[in-house]
């Protein structure tokens, strides 16, 4: 898949993950969909949406698809575009402060999404050309397993640590 449709499609999936539970109410989607506006469940769609879109991606292009590194370079970017979300994310605030326009704040947040998406394609694409050793393959799977593990326990109860916190909790 080329980068800006994947971008496009990662952009579509994290939208229905970020609506999923909240039209459904279904508590078997609570790991993957938001719940709330905080940080954390941002970066839990970001995750699950990157690892949905390489799935499909790998299920429609198999045929034509060297496998190699495949999965290890979609993994990795899927433990990456949470992060690239967050750094981009903030860099308005670093540069201008608090937001106050909601419609700012709603444009920004696609274009943070599909910004975020086109970095996790070209890592994905820089990490599938470059040979991977045993340490490295080890690592990205340990990453994710981690990833997994907290971006579904912590959907089920949050700790207390900012990055878990609903703005929505707070008064400013």
């Amino acid at each position: 898949m080329k980068i800006l449709p994947k971008a496009i499609f990662f952009l579509g999936v994290f939208s229905v993950l970020h609506f999923g539970y909240e039209l459904t109410n279904w508590t078997i989607l609570i790991p993957f969909c938001g719940t709330d506006e905080s940080v954390f469940e941002h970066l839990k769609m970001g995750f699950w949406a990157y690892f949905i879109v390489s799935a499909i991606e790998y299920f429609i292009s198999k045929r034509k698809i060297q496998i190699g590194n495949f999965w290890f370079s979609r993994i990795l970017s899927a433990v990456f575009v949470p992060w690239f979300i967050v750094v981009i994310w903030y860099i308005v605030p670093a540069i201008i402060g608090h937001v106050e326009s909601l419609i700012v704040e709603l444009i920004w947040a696609f274009v943070v999404t599909f910004i975020s998406g086109i970095m996790g394609c070209i890592l994905e694409r820089s990490v599938q050309q470059i040979p991977l050793n045993k340490g490295l393959g080890t690592l990205i799977i340990v990453m994710f397993v981690f990833s997994v593990i907290f971006y579904t326990r912590f959907s089920f109860s949050k700790p207390w640590v900012d990055l878990f916190i609903n703005p929505m909790d707070i008064n400013i």
